[in-house]
């Protein structure tokens, strides 16, 4: 698959993918949760006031992950209908995601992933092709399944970067 072109905010994310964007995100599912799992004694720590805790961050990606693949399956399934952005902050601040544990949170990530791989890998080039209107944006189905790899990607250089 090409990678795709996409606005600013989500070109950044999907640039970070390099080679089969379905081979990465198979790997992250098990890679992504090895690393956060190796994290347990900073799982509460934020690197500054105001900046999410390693679980919210976690909990940050989950629910993305959620949202974009509804959004890739939309375009996929050739939605007309805007699809809504979303304020990740307020998601985040109104979630109770460090009352957690460190190991649920990644659980579910792996089991989330998992299972959306089945749609990833049913979609055919048509599909992925398909473009719909996400946060004002036109984007394809494939600029998407990109983004979502590439920002895990980019959560993990945050997290070594800013929180080891």
């Amino acid at each position: 698959m090409n990678q795709p072109q996409e606005p600013k905010k989500y070109a950044d994310y999907a640039a970070l993918v390099e080679g089969d964007v379905i081979e990465l995100l198979q790997r992250q599912a098990t890679e992504f949760t090895e690393f956060v799992n190796s994290l347990t004694d900073k799982a509460d720590y934020a690197y500054a006031p105001g900046k999410w805790t390693i679980k919210e961050m976690i909990g940050h990606i989950i629910d993305t992950e959620r949202i974009l693949v509804y959004r890739l399956l939309a375009v996929a399934r050739g939605e007309q209908a805007p699809l809504p952005g979303f304020d990740e902050d307020s998601y985040v601040a109104i979630a109770h995601f460090p009352d957690r544990s460190l190991l649920s949170l990644t659980e579910e990530f792996s089991l989330l992933r998992k299972a959306n791989l089945y749609l990833f890998r049913s979609l055919n080039a048509a599909e992925l092709n398909r473009s719909g209107f996400v946060s004002g944006n036109s984007k394809t189905a494939n600029t998407l399944l990109y983004t979502i790899g590439g920002h895990v990607i980019h959560h993990t250089t945050i997290i070594k970067e800013r929180y080891l």
